[in-house]
């Protein structure tokens, strides 16, 4: 699994939103359209808001969402509350090509099926994603796939519910999701994420982002996650 280190945060979010973009570029050109997923943190809100400046069709991309906190509409927990934010607000991708999750439905069983549909309607059956983005916890989770959680097991479902975690419930993509995609894009800053990162590197699998078995899988690191900080 290639890592690229970079000095800091801000140079992570910089380099990741540049690789997104030359992404949705050549998927354009090769099948007509980029269709990529997104997780949350901070770090990845601004290479949100970075990648809405680069040169890309927003008319051909289709935007669907890693993982999602069961919460309401607007709620500063919600993932989507800062893609609006720190993307949506500056491009112009067509309402019709944002894929929310539904968290705030009623029948949370009955969303995730419908979400599951979504995915293969615009990405086929199974569904191929062109491009995955993924955080990394200091506990070794990504997307919500959480230590211990029942969800780490599915094998077949697309999307699925978690246990609730660090307060919330989670709406989630899964391993057979995330592991055909055509390019998967770990994003991992700060000095926390190391012990976790040296495990991802190995791909641990006592740990769930060492499950993601992505050929084309890449990691872009801060210094201080990468263990190569100034001491």
């Amino acid at each position: 699994m290639e890592l690229r280190t970079y000095a800091d945060a801000d140079t992570v979010a910089q380099h990741a939103a540049q690789y997104i973009a030359a992404a949705a570029r050549d998927a354009i050109a090769a099948r007509g359209r980029f269709k990529f997923a997104v997780s949350g943190g901070h770090t990845p809100w601004q290479m949100l808001r970075a990648l809405a400046g680069e040169r890309v069709d927003w008319n051909n991309v289709h935007l669907f969402q890693v993982d999602e906190r069961v919460a309401p509409p607007g709620d500063p927990d919600r993932n989507l509350t800062h893609i609006r934010a720190s993307l949506l607000a500056h491009v112009a991708l067509p309402a019709a090509n944002l894929h929310p999750m539904w968290v705030e439905a009623t029948d949370l069983d009955a969303a995730a099926a419908h979400y599951a549909q979504e995915l293969a309607t615009f990405a086929g059956t199974p569904p191929v994603l062109d491009l995955v983005h993924l955080g990394l916890g200091p506990d070794g989770h990504t997307a919500s796939l959480v230590p211990r959680d029942p969800v780490l097991a599915e094998d077949f479902a697309s999307v699925a519910l978690t246990q609730p975690y660090q307060g919330h419930r989670r709406m989630t993509l899964t391993y057979p999701v995330l592991n055909r995609a055509r390019r998967v894009l770990f994003v991992v800053t700060g000095a926390e994420k190391a012990p976790m990162l040296a495990r991802l590197r190995a791909r641990d699998p006592a740990i769930p982002a060492g499950r993601v078995t992505g050929e084309r899988a890449l990691i872009f690191a801060d210094d201080a996650a990468a263990g190569t900080a100034a001491q």
